[in-house]
């Protein structure tokens, strides 16, 4: 099997080159993030053109797909551009044209809806484009609409807002240019509105991160937590990861949601939703859906009436909805014949839990390390020459190391053990 394979190409997310590795079969485009591990895969049936086009520094790939949404990559270099052209003809029967963008810096020009893709050009060429699913609001004015944009907080600078002036044109009849410009904005953004009935809805649930009790409730494309303080909506497509891991007192259950953007709160960052569960609180719900909708939707991975563990309810509907693995425990069972070791991490206690492929930390703050990040692990002596206890030192590919202090002395050869 024919593949290119390019290890420090980056891909554009909401204005930030995210470094990662990029792999291209000839059954599809494959990147894996390098930060966050997460894998984005491309049939290469879903191509519709590509381009390769100049970027700051260096080259790019410009993939544009049948649905309308726009990929790109950069860190290709110029004399790279014939061996991908050759790839793309011989595999997916595709030409790779150079696309050539407009350099005059006018701030007037045309604006054209291609897909989920503004592109606003000048002459016959492209100064500038805009994947609409980066737009967070649209709204208009006299003569006017105004974007606003989803932050990206990996990135120093980031587009909060554009304006486009629309003038009058009287060749356009009864049809108003800005609302016309507004619904196609709308059409494809990424906004996120509460309207119609949530399929479920969890009430008083107990927070750990952010702090407090909150209810759930649960909509096909986002979650909303909704607090006596603050209320999120959470689209499921920045959800990377589900962690369902028992307490070390066997009577409770943490049920850990991974958010890649964060939510925020003030200039505060959560990373992870930390929700935790008595074993014992149990629910039972009704799914609006018949099962005719729920084998069409779900292929009958989850049934119209759910009861159980609170916990265990929540964890399946997330599961089936975002399409998303719950990951637990691996097979480590501690001193105490429990999955967590107590620990201390940054001056808070917690507990590590050693999982299939990687560890994860909860709950202060809540720390997940794939084993793919780590370069080397360390025991050693915990301070003031202590018998009684060790620190379990991380030490990553990054040059970063998180160190977990005061385990109990009786936890070492299982952790030696599990670490062979």
């Amino acid at each position: 099997m024919e593949f290119l394979e390019y290890n420090d190409v980056s891909a554009e997310i909401k204005g930030n080159m995210v470094p990662g590795r990029l792999k291209m079969t000839d059954q599809n485009i494959v990147f894996k993030n390098s930060k966050t591990g997460k894998v984005e895969q491309i049939s290469a049936n879903d191509i519709e053109l590509v381009n390769f086009q100049k970027f700051i520094g260096s080259w790019g790939l410009r993939l544009f797909l049948k649905n309308g949404t726009l990929h790109r990559y950069g860190g290709f270099k110029e004399g790279e551009q014939e061996k991908v052209a050759k790839f793309f003809k011989t595999n997916y029967n595709k030409d790779m044209l150079e696309k050539e963008l407009s350099l005059k810096g006018w701030n007037w020009g045309t604006a054209k809806f291609n897909g989920a893709v503004l592109s606003f050009n000048v002459g016959s060429n492209t100064a500038f484009e805009i994947p609409l699913h980066y737009v967070s609001q649209c709204n208009t004015g006299k003569n006017e609409v105004t974007l606003e944009f989803h932050q990206n907080d990996d990135t120093p600078i980031s587009l909060m807002e554009m304006r486009f002036h629309i003038p009058t044109n009287e060749l356009a009849g009864d049809m108003d240019a800005v609302e016309a410009f507004h619904q196609q904005v709308m059409n494809k953004a990424s906004v996120i509105s509460v309207s119609g009935d949530a399929i479920a809805i969890f009430r008083e649930l107990q927070c750990l991160t952010p702090r407090g009790r909150y209810d759930i409730k649960v909509f096909q494309t986002f979650f909303q937590l909704h607090g006596k303080t603050f209320d999120y909506k959470i689209p499921m497509s920045t959800v990377l990861r589900l962690f369902l891991l028992p307490h070390k007192d066997t009577r409770q259950m943490f049920f850990v949601v991974s958010l890649d953007p964060p939510i925020k709160q003030g200039q505060t960052r959560y990373h992870y939703l930390v929700l935790l569960f008595g074993i014992e609180e149990e629910t039972s719900l009704e799914l609006p859906f018949t099962e005719e909708e729920l084998q069409e939707k779900y292929e009958g991975k989850i049934t119209k009436e759910l009861s159980g563990p609170t916990y265990e309810v929540l964890a399946k509907i997330m599961k089936v909805i975002i399409n998303r693995r719950v990951t637990g425990p691996g097979d480590f069972l501690g001193h105490h014949k429990t999955p967590a070791i107590a620990c201390s991490y940054k001056a808070a206690a917690g507990y590590l839990y050693p999982l299939e492929k990687g560890f994860i930390y909860v709950h202060k703050p809540p720390v997940h390390i794939r084993f793919e990040e780590i370069a080397s692990v360390n025991f050693a002596r915990g301070g003031a020459s202590s018998t009684k206890s060790f620190d379990f030192e991380i030490e990553l590919k990054s040059g970063s190391v998180h160190t977990f202090s005061s385990i109990e002395k009786g936890e070492y050869d299982k952790l030696q053990k599990n670490k062979e």
